[in-house]
């Protein structure tokens, strides 16, 4: 490889090269409008039920994006999905039994449960390497009341994870309650006056926040198949583990049960393979259905999760638990690795003095002088680029300097060039 400073030649040899790595970290906030708001939050619609009415279309995930997903300049942030463990309590006490193949049997009134199971093996192999695994927070525990049976799932985007995240920068406010729905009545489309429940499914929450952090992940450093893994805690009670975070993969996983608060009464409109239906004078129509009715609210843990399509428990979380507004629901740091190559352009005190600009000689071939009629005067050249060659002299890449540079015979100069990649 050759250089060339103003017009000249230098042969670069490997003494010249350096190489190194290097870490780039960029601060990523999200906030709470992308997650909970409907035009930034894209379902995708790609699972159909048969059966009882008109069936259900649902997604297997819905994609957060940083403005109206409609538009072009819409960057993807993040998936959300969620997901069910088969041995957890929630799937076996919901399933009705197995056929001959072994495929597990669920009744009508539930919705997706193999979809919910699959889901979850997915995340376990990407991530443990095992389908089968179960997931438990911390890490390290094989205690069954650390299995994590509900799992929320956040998979950040490559574009705002980069190589990876970095240990010890996450954190994510999470509201642990839907609104209240405690003895309030409320007379909407939906229900009557008199209620006893009022319907919170997707009405916005308020209070209860708390933030989730995965502070002291350094100093507990853990790996498995999918890459680096901290486990997450609740910031109010740092003994408390409420999820897992890989670093790696950029994936978020959140137990439902420990983040939010699993036994909360539930009410409100849901997906269902239903026909029209009247209930206390109120008139659903096919495909939809009355969730937790009266007295008999069900709780988010095991009712709504049993009875509820993805798209429904996804629209709950993203539009109740992380609130409606301007405020960070999300941040972290990224991590781009950078690799470097150095090359070392060095101009002794005699070398690239002169030009092969046609303007640094006049028409005799004389260089030309600032200063007529003074006899001391010195060459020099003001090099602006360094232009980097191969042995047949083709250019490979050019450098910029931010200012010309004086050279002369008084001064021994290095530029330095850096390429990354």
């Amino acid at each position: 490889m050759a250089t060339v400073v103003g017009g000249s030649f230098k042969r670069i040899t490997p003494s010249d090269i350096s190489t190194k790595s290097s870490v780039l970290n960029q601060l990523v906030d999200v906030i709470q409008e992308d997650v909970s708001g409907s035009s930034t939050r894209r379902a995708y619609q790609i699972f159909v039920t048969g059966g009882i009415g008109p069936g259900v279309t649902s997604s297997l995930f819905q994609t957060v994006y940083d403005q109206d997903f409609s538009l072009q300049t819409a960057n993807p942030i993040l998936d959300m999905t969620v997901g069910l463990y088969v041995s957890s309590s929630t799937v076996q006490n919901a399933k009705t039994g197995d056929d001959n193949s072994g495929k597990i049997l669920f009744p009508s009134s539930s919705l997706m449960m193999r979809e919910k199971i699959d889901i979850y093996r997915q995340y376990a192999a990407t991530l443990t390497g095992s389908a089968n695994s179960a997931l438990y927070a911390p890490f390290n525990s094989t205690t069954a009341t650390d299995r994590i049976n509900e799992a929320l799932f956040v998979s950040f985007k490559r574009l705002f994870v980069r190589d990876g995240m970095k240990r010890q920068t996450f954190a994510m406010r999470v509201y642990q309650s839907a609104s209240s729905a405690t003895g309030a009545s409320e007379a909407t489309s939906e229900w009557s006056a008199g209620q006893q429940w009022k319907s919170n499914l997707n009405t916005t929450s308020v209070s209860g926040s708390v933030i989730i952090t995965d502070v002291n992940s350094n100093v507990d450093q853990n790996s498995k198949f999918g890459g680096a893994v901290g486990n997450l805690v609740n910031a109010a009670d740092t003994s408390r583990s409420v999820g897992l975070i890989w670093y790696d993969q950029g994936t978020v996983v959140l137990d439902i049960a420990r983040v939010f608060s699993g036994t909360q009464k539930m009410s409100g409109t849901i997906d269902a393979m239903s026909v029209s239906n009247t209930i206390n004078g109120v008139v659903f129509a096919a495909g939809k259905t009355c969730f937790g009715y009266g007295t008999t609210a069900g709780q988010l843990i095991p009712d709504l999760m049993v009875a509820a399509s993805i798209d429904d428990l996804v629209d709950h979380f993203a539009s109740t638990r992380f609130q409606s507004g301007t405020l960070t629901t999300a941040t972290y740091q990224n991590r781009t690795n950078i690799q470097s190559t150095l090359i070392f352009c060095r101009a002794t005190a005699d070398e690239f003095n002169f030009s092969s600009n046609p303007t640094f000689t006049d028409s005799n071939g004389r260089i030309q002088v600032i200063d007529e009629g003074q006899d001391d005067q010195r060459t020099f050249t003001m090099p602006t680029t360094i232009g980097l060659h191969d042995e047949a002299g083709n250019l490979l890449a050019a450098a910029k300097v931010s200012r010309p540079i004086e050279k002369n015979d008084e001064k021994d100069i290095t530029f330095r060039v850096r390429l990354d990649f």
